[in-house]
């Protein structure tokens, strides 16, 4: 992909449907008894993989363009798959579906890309075996491919060292199918979604999922069937983060992106472009199955560095390649601390953030867990390594806009995996 910088982004558009939420439906719709439909489904290629691993476990599943019918099967109706769950990049796919499938009186393996298969799995595997599952790295190198085989399981508390949705996400899941209370214990609240899903689908969950800056525990209880539901997935606001950044950093723009998620446990963007200065304003604010959004309005503003650390980091850490360019855009020193999952993501994220923003003319210097951003200096354009991340082709797209001359993105294809429409919408908007 190829762009150059431009002015004047004005207009309305809504962005895919949420990618957390997306998965989740389909696992809990598989699980539970009756038919769920799930609206606004983000047909994007990790949230397909869930679909197929799915599909392979025996479960139904119709898709009808945005529109997803899930046949749920109930707690122990999965079958045994012919072959191997193929979950293709995506992280999300392999920790959470691990959890159900050390649940099950049967075995199965779980593989993916190159990519994926280089992704750490000890964070999963420690705690699942700490609960009685049987789950094994085949290389022996705590990545995937992964073997299961029937365990029996009980409940544990387990104190996760790093706040993750996907660690919680898993042992909760697995904590369907132990014997005894299960809970998992946060130092600051990581995305809830699952447990918010899990209590409207029926589970016995308890958690104190509205304080963010606390240590936090989420507990669930086994025994309890889940039933089907009827789940509108709002707009993904890490999808709508680039656009919110465009606006901000693009001259003479003014964006309307309507119905986006604002879960609190995921709305550390818009913390931090108020805390930037940024001008950004909340319109019809609702909540629909259980998740909070509204439409978001932005206006090109006159940003300033910041430090990014602490209890926020979990709220933002999909969003940290955008909000990196909009440090490289704002004036002065942007620091970002606690941030060291970014290492393990599909990426290294803080050398590849940091090597593209130093490619556009921005200094920009790698930390053990972050990055010190000096901005507020002309970008030029330059070739972006994304290394085929989708978060990083995406957030330099947006700084290309802003950018003198021609930035050439390479492999911008993988925009696919979250956002299959992205370069689309900019359509919409000149």
């Amino acid at each position: 992909m190829e762009l150059t910088n431009i002015t004047g982004l004005k207009g309305q558009i809504t962005v895919p449907g949420d990618k957390s939420i997306s998965h989740r439906s389909i696992i809990l719709g598989s699980i539970a008894k009756g038919t769920t439909e799930v609206h606004n489904f983000l047909e994007g290629a990790d949230c397909l993989a869930t679909i197929d691993c799915f599909r392979k476990l025996g479960v139904e599943i119709e898709q009808k363009q945005d529109t997803v019918i899930v046949h749920g099967k109930g707690l122990y109706g999965l079958t045994p798959p012919s072959d191997i769950l193929n979950v293709g990049n995506s992280g999300t796919t392999t920790r959470l579906i691990s959890g159900i499938l050390c649940g099950q009186e049967f075995d199965s393996k779980i593989s993916g890309d190159e990519s994926l298969n280089l992704r750490p799995m000890k964070r999963i595997m420690e705690p699942l075996t700490q609960m009685g599952a049987n789950i094994s790295s085949i290389l022996r190198n705590d990545c995937a491919p992964l073997y299961i085989t029937k365990g029996n399981l009980h409940g544990i508390h387990y104190t996760s060292p790093v706040p993750s949705a996907q660690v919680k996400s898993c042992i909760l899941l697995a904590g369907l199918y132990a014997e005894g209370e299960t809970s998992v214990t946060e130092s600051t609240l990581s995305r809830n979604h699952t447990e918010l899903m899990l209590q409207n689908f029926g589970a016995d969950l308890t958690s104190s999922h509205e304080l963010l800056d606390i240590r936090t525990t989420a507990s669930i209880r086994p025994g309890s069937e889940l039933y089907a539901q009827k789940i509108m997935v709002p707009g993904d606001i890490s999808s709508a983060a680039y656009f919110i950044a465009a606006g901000l950093i693009v001259p003479d723009s003014e964006i309307l992106i309507r119905n986006v998620g604002i879960n609190p446990t995921r709305a550390g963007m818009l913390k931090v472009c108020e805390d930037m200065g940024g001008d950004v304003t909340l319109l019809n604010e609702h909540t629909s199955s259980g998740e909070k959004a509204a439409d978001i309005l932005v206006r090109t503003s006159q940003l300033h560095g910041i430090t990014i650390e602490g209890s926020i980091i979990p709220a933002l850490i999909d969003e940290i390649p955008i909000i990196a360019v909009m440090a490289a855009m704002a004036k002065g020193t942007t620091i970002i601390r606690d941030a060291g999952e970014l290492r393990v993501k599909e990426t290294d994220r803080i050398e590849t953030i940091t090597d593209n923003l130093r490619a556009m003319g921005c200094p920009a210097d790698p930390t053990f867990d972050g990055m010190v951003i000096d901005g507020g200096k002309p970008l030029h354009g330059a070739t972006v390594h994304t290394l085929f991340d989708h978060r990083i082709a995406m957030a330099f797209s947006i700084a290309a806009l802003a950018a003198e001359g021609t930035t050439h993105i390479l492999n911008s294809e993988c925009v696919d995996v979250s956002y299959p429409s992205f370069y689309d919408t900019f359509e919409l908007l000149l």
